[in-house]
């Protein structure tokens, strides 16, 4: 066990939509723009860009995001693998040492502004912004239709500047959230590790479950992930962050083939821990896949197996130094 030591911050958090009166916070900043699902490498090196200019031109720094993904409003058949939630991704901007994050609705009528008319209504008139910063591959506006280069043009027109990150490669793939997503799926955790540039996690409630993990020997902290959670059905090494500790452990996603009951869960269990977890929100976060979920023979054959995991698990992460997901604790502006 370890304590975790969060940055101080005086991070500001905007929740917006486009029929709330204009907000006050944050105006006049620099703002990285996009989705930023999981808030990777690639997309710290937009929120770098947006630092940079800030500092230079004597603004505030921030991130603007749109909730629900935009998936879940043009293609709710086919929901995303999401790989931070809302709250995870303002813990991951706060951490980055932005000012703030504007977290506007993504709903029809946002969907529905033009290029143009998005430019105008949320970034200079409801926003004043003195200049942004996107990915080499941003789009936006109706249709997508809006390109980096119309945003150039329109910055120049505006008076705002325009920042755009290229492509980032790894090892000569390029980083982005799809990869980090494929990674996963395969239960290559270290992979997404290196394209995240931190220990993938999960945050949750820990809820009741059967209680036979405590009949096993091994309590476990159950969580509920999103059931679009693509994650790879198998046993992990994992930290976790409770109470601004942290604690080593070993964990299953899945549906135990030794007593599915159809339901997916994460169970993690940590080593040495004494105490109640229930109802607490914490953070789990995966170092190594160590194997799939399995149907053993009798009780006794899962626990020796049980035995074996928690084994290489403490192995593993006694090599992991003090790697864990850099995340802040926020001083919040709620809107809306």
């Amino acid at each position: 066990m370890t304590d975790i030591s969060f940055p101080a911050t005086s991070f500001r958090l905007v929740r917006d939509r486009l029929d709330a009166p204009p907000p006050e916070a944050l105006t006049g900043a620099v703002v990285a723009l996009g989705n930023f699902d999981g808030v990777h490498r690639g997309h710290r090196a937009v929120i770098q860009a947006a630092q940079a200019r800030a500092h230079a031109l004597g603004r505030p720094a921030a991130a603007m995001t749109f909730e629900p993904h935009p998936r879940a409003l043009f293609s709710p058949e086919a929901p995303e693998f999401r790989l931070s939630n809302v709250d995870e991704k303002v813990r991951l901007f706060a951490a980055t040492g932005l000012d703030g994050a504007i977290v506007m609705g993504f709903d029809k009528p946002l969907a529905a502004l033009t290029p143009a008319e998005f430019v105008q209504k949320v970034l200079v008139e409801r926003y004043k912004v003195a200049g942004v910063a996107v990915g080499f591959d941003f789009q936006f506006g109706k249709g997508r239709a809006g390109t980096t280069e119309f945003l150039r043009k329109e910055g120049e027109r505006l008076g705002f500047t325009v920042d755009v990150a290229p492509p980032l490669l790894d090892a000569g793939e390029r980083v982005s959230s799809g990869a980090v997503r494929s990674a996963l799926s395969r239960g290559e955790v270290e992979h997404a590790w290196r394209l995240l540039g931190y220990p993938w996690f999960q945050s949750g409630e820990v809820v009741h479950g059967d209680s036979r993990g405590r009949d096993l020997g091994y309590p476990t902290a159950n969580l509920k992930l999103d059931p679009n959670c693509k994650l790879r059905h198998g046993v992990y090494a994992v930290r976790v962050g409770v109470d601004g500790k942290r604690w080593d452990g070993v964990a299953n996603f899945g549906r135990r083939p030794m007593f599915d009951s159809g339901v997916v869960l994460l169970e993690a269990f940590l080593f040495d821990f004494k105490g109640d977890l229930y109802g607490k929100t914490i953070d789990i976060a995966f170092y190594a896949f160590l194997r799939p979920e399995l149907k053993f023979r009798a009780v006794e054959d899962l626990i020796d197996r049980m035995n074996e995991d928690s084994k290489a698990a403490r192995q593993i992460l006694a090599g992991a130094g003090n790697a864990f997901p850099q995340l802040a604790d926020v001083a919040v502006v709620k809107r809306g």
